[in-house]
């Protein structure tokens, strides 16, 4: 499932694309475009000089840069930097009646730019690597906009409810990630020179991008990242370091980020690639981070890719799941119950990756929280803890440990089968009943016999109680009643 995520990557622009949305006062030097100086009685900048995002002048003639091919093969390494010089200029998009000429032109820059890094015409100088890392960081390094429940001063919105915002921008701002991207998968990439420039300070910023609330840059982003990852060895620990601490951020501060289920996809890969046996800080990243993931109410979001790398930790080392199993039952809802069908499901799969001698381990624990749950109201709740009698595999741990599991859930067996209102709960409890009885008649009876002792003392106990009520109703009727006593 991950490979086909991570192998899809995000959508390639295409050139026929319509990116014309137009941009605000600002009237930039667009990718692509030279702006006359002459007109203004100014000089024109030096070929290669690198452009600071600035405000252009309100007047002067804007000019398309030819393309790569209508110039000489020695001339394309400086045309090369004059089109990153001019992209440089940042257009605004909050106006889409203003300067829609300037923000084609720079589309189509950013396009040229794209082909000529993807064609591989040419091994591009370090200066232009540079360059071209500067252009990009200027354009996709920005505050991003608040968040919708910021806007709005609604704390207690729920995450997946939310419209997720698009950033007007994203014409431009798909051309500079694919040009990124282009750069880091490309083979003529060096990475010992582009280590200089994709840096910690590059990648941390690349990390706080994630926050987006645009899912088409955290799709770019996550791409992007994973390939650095891949890349550049020297980042990894780094890599894996910082986004421990947007998890721990996430999970004890915020509660809310929007690229949460991104960075999980991408770890999903890193922990399949960890070699075994298992370094200790591998492990203490499951415990500290990847569990406590399970705390936060907007885990319906990311759950899917949280349970995918949760469920590779115990296939790489299968004595981490009584861990995990304990870290599940330690982060378990109590009043959310879209929550414990999730927990279920991905219980299901951690059982199922479970050897006898760890499932021992942790199987009191476990069953009293699934004793709960087979009582629980929500019928779904009910109906999905019943469900892991479906699996062979569970199964047949329960059937080896079945005298200590079958005295642990007797009771909230015979509780559905006499009074749960659904009755696809109910036949399905009559079902993992008639199982207990082929696997050991005789331990079923024990636990009847038990069960209906205390039953009896149970019974016992509340008619005691009743009347000794009833002795102290009749005392007090004797004594009359008390005079209050005030201070």
């Amino acid at each position: 499932m991950f490979n086909r995520i991570m192998k899809r990557g995000p959508k390639k622009p295409s050139k026929s694309d319509d990116f014309g949305a137009p941009d605000g006062n600002p009237l930039p030097n667009a990718a692509g475009v030279v702006v006359n100086h002459a007109s203004r009685g100014g000089a024109a900048p030096p070929a290669g000089a690198a452009a600071a995002p600035t405000m252009p002048p309100p007047s002067g003639t804007i000019e398309p840069l030819p393309p790569f091919r209508d110039v000489p093969v020695s001339e394309r390494q400086t045309l090369f930097l004059r089109k990153l010089q001019n992209c440089c200029f940042l257009l605004d998009f909050s106006d889409t009646l203003k300067n829609v000429r300037e923000k084609e032109i720079k589309r189509q820059t950013l396009m040229e730019l794209v082909d000529f890094i993807q064609s591989g015409s040419g091994k591009i100088t370090e200066n232009c690597q540079e360059e071209m890392i500067k252009m990009i960081s200027v354009n996709i390094f920005r505050c991003l906009p608040p968040a919708s429940h910021e806007n709005t001063g609604a704390e207690n919105n729920d995450p997946e409810e939310e419209e997720p915002s698009m950033d007007a921008a994203w014409p431009h701002l798909q051309l500079v990630y694919e040009l990124l991207l282009r750069y880091v998968v490309s083979s003529d990439t060096d990475t010992k020179v582009a280590k200089r420039y994709i840096d910690h300070s590059f990648v941390l910023k690349l990390l706080d991008l994630f926050g987006s609330e645009d899912p088409r840059e955290r799709e770019y982003l996550k791409t992007i990242l994973h390939r650095i990852y891949g890349k550049f060895m020297v980042h990894r620990p780094f890599i894996r370091k910082a986004i421990n601490n947007i998890f721990y951020r996430f999970i004890y501060e915020t509660e809310r980020h929007s690229g949460i289920g991104e960075l999980l996809e991408i770890l999903g890969s890193i922990i399949n690639g960890f070699a075994l046996p298992m370094k200790e800080e591998h492990k203490l990243f499951l415990v500290r981070a990847l569990l406590p993931l399970h705390k936060p109410k907007s885990v319906g979001m990311y759950h899917q890719q949280l349970s995918y790398c949760i469920l590779q930790f115990v296939e790489k080392d299968f004595k981490l799941a009584d861990t995990v199993i304990r870290g599940l039952l330690k982060y378990w809802p109590v009043t959310n119950c879209q929550k414990e069908v999730l927990f279920l499901g991905e219980l299901e799969e951690v059982l199922e990756a479970t050897q006898a001698a760890e499932f021992q381990r942790c199987m009191v624990p476990l069953f009293r929280q699934i004793s709960r749950c087979l009582n629980s109201s929500h019928f779904q709740v009910a109906e999905r803890a019943l469900f892991l009698w479906n699996n062979e595999h569970i199964v047949s741990l329960i059937a080896q440990n079945r005298t200590v599991v079958l005295p642990i859930i007797y009771e909230a067996l015979e509780k559905n089968i006499k009074s749960h209102w659904n009755q696809a709960v109910h036949g399905l409890t009559v079902n993992v009943r008639k199982m207990f009885v082929e696997m050991d008649a005789e331990l079923v009876e024990e636990c009847q016999r038990q069960h209906a002792e205390r039953e009896a003392k149970a019974h016992e106990v509340e008619q005691q109680r009743e009347l000794n009520w009833k002795k102290l109703a009749e005392a007090a009727a004797q004594n009359g009643p008390l005079d209050m006593v005030t201070v």
